[in-house]
């Protein structure tokens, strides 16, 4: 989950906080609260009210819900989101269109048929030396996760992974398990709802993505495109770190200061009670009791303030 503290610098939210408390301040009140001179008062105020936490002025103000401003910020991401998916299908025209004035070698090399893909996948991870990067949905369309004996030795050859799991594969019997044994290699692992594609970057030279959409799986054989160094592979890089950024991360428990965190993951990930239950070995009705718990440890009543909370204190 990406830390939303980032978006108030630590003064700006102690003010804030003060301001909800106080139900409403001028800066000389707020001054005495905090401890600070009523002129860094007065622009603390100033500035919550800039960013749409606050309402009034000069002499007195009010908190607004959060939701509010910090919603702004969400459907930025959102629209930069959906800026890169645009750049990723206007480059996609821009290469078809010039495709037959161009080699195909030079950038784009098609790949047909399961096992010239799953030879491509081993050969990407054998020759990376830096970083893999995956997006892995929920129906393979060459290799599933439980086959790809590559990364582990990648891994232990200090290369680096981060991948992104449909939240739906995390849901199929021992997929979980052999994702957390990869964590425990090193192995940086999110999960989402759904992703846009399926796609592997190896060193951010090099990327494999398959061209068939899923609805026409099943006619012919499977097609992918192997892109090197360019532009349209700068879109899906970008296009892997904004997903990056907004899904949550898959942690093991540590068994030290934050427990939990593999319940934490799921729930924070969308999993229902039932499925988390089966994951964990446990009746759902302990699920919800340990659910319970934590909730009290973060001091809020719901889930959502909870996943906010492991955020906050960097349980996830």
């Amino acid at each position: 989950m990406v830390d939303r503290l980032d978006l108030l610098p630590a003064s700006e939210e102690r003010a804030y906080r003060l301001l909800v408390r106080m139900s409403g301040a001028g800066a000389n009140e707020l001054a005495g609260q905090a401890g600070i001179g009523p002129d860094e008062a007065a622009v603390l105020l100033e500035t919550l009210r800039r960013k749409g936490l606050a309402t009034g002025g000069p002499a007195f103000f009010h908190a607004l819900p959060p939701d509010v401003a910090l919603g702004e910020v969400l459907l930025r991401e959102q629209e930069a989101l959906e800026s890169a998916r645009q750049m990723v299908a206007a480059l996609s025209e821009e290469y078809r269109t010039s495709t037959r004035r161009r080699s195909a070698e030079h950038l784009v090399e098609i790949v047909v048929g399961a096992g010239p893909l799953r030879e491509r996948l081993r050969e990407m991870q054998d020759d990376a030396r830096d970083e893999i990067l995956w997006f892995c949905r929920a129906n393979p369309l060459a290799m599933p996760g439980t086959e790809n004996t590559e990364e582990n030795n990648a891994l232990i050859r200090g290369v680096r992974y981060r991948a992104i799991y449909e939240r739906e594969l995390l849901e199929i019997p021992g997929e979980l398990a052999g994702i957390l044994e990869a964590v425990g290699l090193g192995e940086q692992a999110r999960t989402l709802p759904a992703l846009p594609v399926r796609l592997a970057i190896a060193d951010r030279t090099l990327a494999l993505c398959p061209l068939v959409p899923d609805d026409a799986r099943g006619v012919g054989e499977p097609t992918a495109a192997l892109i090197r160094s360019s532009e349209l592979l700068g879109a899906l890089i970008a296009l892997f770190e904004s997903y990056w950024e907004r899904a949550t991360p898959v942690q093991p428990d540590s068994g030290a200061e934050e427990p939990d965190r593999l319940l934490l993951s799921l729930v924070v990930a969308g999993m229902p009670d039932k499925s988390i239950a089966t994951h964990l070995g446990v009746s759902k009705r302990t699920v919800q009791r340990r659910l319970d718990r934590l909730m009290a440890v973060a001091g809020v009543d719901s889930r959502p303030g909870l996943a906010f909370q492991a955020a906050r204190r960097g349980w996830l």
